[in-house]
């Protein structure tokens, strides 16, 4: 009767050993899901924040790929070797760590603001509302767009904000126009030039040719003309 006993018992410790252990491997596999934000992009995603990661590790001289915004091995790698050598986690996992060391404005979803966030969309509609009161519409979504041609552009910041406030750039800064109301047509213009209207053909600058004291400006090459202001690249 005692050797039954005992062989029950083992037969009950072995069954919750068993229970355990199991446990303890979906607790793990949860622990590794669970590292990984739901908004992080990883293999697999694919669009318009893909290409971003993409345009800022080529620059960096870290992805030689295409930008085709498919996040595929070579992406993986280029990522862990980024990290690798920026002090974060090589796992090849772009979260908003990885985001903010490329240079990538906003979060990873940011809400309707495309790969910016709520305060650089803010900013954008204000300096488009100071550098472009009296403008036609157009010609506001046009300045918007030049400003985030430069943010893509090796010349210049890749923020949004070092764009802006990059010293000497925009003149309303320096004027007291920023501080001026924002017009609800900077608003309308900053979210259709975010989401990828150019009327400005890809220019990098635009000025007022009645306005304009310098020389230089003049002498780049025009693209278009929309309003008072020519656009040039």
């Amino acid at each position: 009767m005692k050797i039954k006993t005992r062989e029950y018992l083992l037969f009950i410790w072995k069954v919750l050993l068993v229970i355990l252990i199991n446990i303890m491997i979906i607790l793990m596999v949860y622990s590794s899901f669970s590292g990984i934000k739901a908004d992080a992009v990883t293999i697999g995603s694919q669009g318009n924040t893909v290409k971003e990661i993409q345009k800022a590790l080529k620059y960096n001289g870290y992805y030689n790929g295409e930008v085709d915004g498919i996040f595929g091995e070579n992406t993986r790698t280029a990522v862990k070797n980024f990290q690798r050598d920026s002090g974060l986690t090589a796992d090849g996992v772009v979260g908003s760590r990885t985001m903010r060391a490329l240079g990538i404005s906003g979060s990873v979803q940011s809400g309707g603001y495309g790969n910016y966030s709520e305060a650089d969309f803010n900013l954008l509609a204000r300096i488009i509302s100071a550098e472009a009161r009296g403008e036609p519409y157009m010609g506001q979504v046009a300045v918007g767009a030049v400003i985030l041609n430069r943010v893509e552009h090796p010349s210049f910041p890749n923020t949004l904000a070092g764009v802006i406030y990059q010293p000497g750039a925009f003149s309303c800064l320096y004027d007291g126009q920023v501080n001026a109301a924002v017009s609800d047509s900077a608003y309308r213009a900053a979210r259709e030039a975010i989401n990828g209207s150019d009327p400005s053909g890809g220019a990098i600058y635009y000025y007022n040719p009645a306005k304009s004291t310098n020389g230089w400006i003049f002498s780049r090459p025009v693209i278009t003309v929309i309003g008072g202001h020519r656009f040039c690249s």
